[in-house]
């Protein structure tokens, strides 16, 4: 993800780019690099445009406040190859980002798929998996839970 140049800086959920002007999820000439990002002071924090082979799969207030998690997420994250799984900007959610074919966005009981325009804001707070340690920082390939997820087969568990 680093190296492409899919960045922008973002104020609350809405992305900006370094200079402060909107960023659009379908304007590839609004994005920029890391880097660039990382000098301006624009905003609030910074995400990441999906698109171009890179997706996430969402889990919205799935992390208790004693830390736990639901039983859904432990059932995603049981199904989930090593790939770089972050907590949400609320600290209640996890992004779990990897290889995603591009497809339509999914979206049902807390839980989103997203693979291209679409923008994700970013924490930079791995999640520490339960007896695995920090999320590893490589991208894996989550066609086959993206399609679980989408056609339900997760969901019923």
């Amino acid at each position: 993800m680093a190296a492409q140049k899919r960045w922008v800086k973002c104020q609350g959920k809405r992305p900006i780019q370094t200079n402060g002007r909107s960023a659009s999820t379908t304007k590839p000439a609004t994005w920029t690099t890391i880097s660039q990002v990382a000098t301006s002071t624009a905003g609030d924090g910074y995400g990441y445009m999906l698109g171009g082979g890179i997706g996430c799969i969402d889990l919205d207030h799935c992390i208790y406040a004693d830390g736990t998690l639901t039983a859904l997420a432990v059932s995603i994250l049981a199904a989930c190859p090593d790939t770089y799984v972050e907590v949400s900007a609320s600290g209640a959610g996890l992004h779990i980002f990897g290889m995603i074919s591009e497809c339509p966005g999914w979206k049902r009981s807390g839980v989103e798929v997203y693979s291209r325009e679409r923008f994700i804001r970013m924490t930079g707070q791995r999640f520490e998996r339960p007896g695995r340690g920090p999320a590893p920082i490589l991208l894996a390939n989550l066609d086959e839970l993206a399609a679980q997820l989408c056609e339900g087969r997760m969901m019923r568990e």
